[in-house]
């Protein structure tokens, strides 16, 4: 670090027009917020409705968690630029970013790959499920899911973090993603980019085979299930994982799953936004809207809110 003489980054952002950021802006604070609500909401029902003490809404709980460290490494500091059109960030900012948005992106992808492992297990073999997939199974999962991404992020952050940067120092992006961050280092970064694309693969890749190897597995139980509303409500207990590893991975696929000279960060910022932005924002409404415990735990809170109220009232 002795060796670097940039002290902070310009991020570009997504554009130069004020009046078109301005409006930005109000875009992305009003989704963060619901990000950070909807996501808040799921932790407190199933912290609090003992009918979600199952693993299912456990690991539901800490996506959540996941969900708003994810959205938050980025999302305040980008607002902050956008209202005050001062887009610098500084360089251990930027590193701080760059570190946590890929521990909470990585550890998201371990976390989802448990929760599909935790569908077959409760769909493909159900007598055995509650003993194999207690509290202190559940505990140790997240627990290395964490620990795995902090562990495979911190060998690429702390080279990262010791390559000089001599200028310039201009990013092209909204928030400080490695891969134009990397361009701006002084000296050669082929290592370090094949060694962020192994680790993408690995993480991505090498979750996305349990969670659809996982899947197969649940389909083909699921067709022999002979009662068609047995086929139906099994179905519908995986719609939503479904649905959000799709999001997830999607973007992630696009964003990181190539050699790093492939293709312009601008043609990337839009799936940033997805991932960013758009992906935790659905996804507590994804599993609130598609899940009927869930609703009915909602609607039992609002109305112990509803009657505390009254209560206090009177």
């Amino acid at each position: 670090m002795n060796s670097t003489t940039v002290r902070e980054f310009i991020l570009l952002g997504f554009t130069q027009n004020r009046k078109l950021e301005i409006f930005i802006f109000l875009i992305i604070l009003w989704t963060y917020i619901l990000t950070i609500m909807g996501n808040m909401v799921i932790i407190v029902i199933t912290l609090v409705d003992h009918h979600l003490y199952t693993p299912m809404y456990f690991f539901l709980r800490h996506f959540a968690i996941l969900e708003i460290g994810f959205t938050t490494s980025i999302i305040p500091k980008t607002l902050a630029n956008m209202a005050r059109g001062h887009k610098r960030i500084s360089i251990s900012g930027c590193f701080s970013q760059s570190f946590l948005y890929f521990v909470f992106g990585t550890t998201e992808f371990l976390l989802l790959a448990v929760m599909s492992v935790d569908r077959y297990m409760a769909i493909c073999n159900p007598l055995r499920y509650s003993t194999i997939m207690h509290s202190q199974v559940c505990s140790l999962l997240v627990l290395c899911s964490w620990l795995g991404g902090f562990l495979l992020i911190l060998g690429p952050a702390v080279a990262l973090f010791q390559m000089p940067f001599c200028g310039p120092n201009t990013i092209n992006h909204f928030f400080c993603d490695n891969g134009p961050l990397i361009k701006l280092a002084c000296i050669d970064t082929s290592l370090l980019e094949l060694l962020d694309f192994l680790i993408a693969t690995i993480s991505v890749i090498g979750t996305l085979t349990v969670t659809i190897v996982s899947y197969v597995n649940i389909v083909s139980s699921i067709l022999r299930i002979p009662s068609s509303t047995g086929r139906q409500k099994a179905f519908s207990t995986c719609a939503s994982h479904i649905t959000v590893v799709s999001l997830t991975y999607g973007s992630c696929i696009f964003m990181y799953i190539k050699p790093q000279g492939n293709g312009e960060v601008n043609f990337s910022k839009p799936v940033a936004i997805l991932n960013v932005v758009i992906s935790p924002f659905l996804n507590p409404f994804i599993y609130c809207l598609r899940n009927k415990q869930v609703q009915d735990a909602l609607r039992t809170l609002c109305r112990r809110g509803v009657e505390f109220r009254k209560k206090s009232v009177e």
